[in-house]
């Protein structure tokens, strides 16, 4: 069984640990292979325990039961952070998404972009915006959603310019069930 909550700090690890793993099988190939191998997940952790513990949005995709496999254990499959944002492009924005390889394909992206689209909503945000590598190979998944192509830029990773792309949702409502 796989449920979307808002993270607590004890979900700190598996966030963590989610982000590694996405980034690696991700953005091989496309980021440089330092970034990649230079990524550890106790220090990512770390900085989404900070983001919880300061109220951040956080939801986390939590398998439970067969899903996670024989031990039963709870595990964080997959996350997105968002936050208020007055940007040109929009007054919410989603930071973060990540879904682990195995758990791909379940809808869970969908489930997170709209729990966050929803806290957003309650917050009085009337559009929503998320930067995504342009060589990001689940690029397609924001225009399955609906989303709009808004802008093009570049972002330093690792002292590399990679191109990125803006989609934005206005209204938000469109994302919200």
């Amino acid at each position: 069984m796989i449920t979307i909550r808002r993270a607590r700090p004890a979900d700190s690890a598996g966030i963590g640990a989610v982000h590694v793993a996405s980034w690696r099988s991700t953005y091989a190939g496309v980021l440089p292979e330092p970034v990649l191998t230079g990524l550890s997940a106790p220090r990512q952790a770390g900085y989404y325990d900070r983001v919880i513990r300061s109220g951040g949005v956080v939801h986390v995709a939590v398998a439970s039961g067969s899903d996670v496999g024989p031990e039963g254990n709870v595990r964080v499959v997959g996350f997105v952070t968002a936050r208020r944002r007055r940007a040109a492009l929009a007054d919410g924005e989603v930071e973060t998404l990540y879904v682990l390889d195995d758990f791909r394909e379940r809808g869970l992206g969908r489930q997170l972009m709209r729990a966050a689209a929803a806290h957003l909503a309650a917050k009085s945000c009337t559009s929503l915006f998320v930067w995504v590598l342009s060589d990001n190979p689940a690029r397609w998944f924001y225009t399955r959603m609906g989303g709009k192509h808004a802008a093009d830029g570049t972002i330093d990773v690792g002292g590399t310019q990679v191109a990125q792309t803006a989609y934005r949702w206005e209204p938000i409502d469109a994302l919200v069930d």
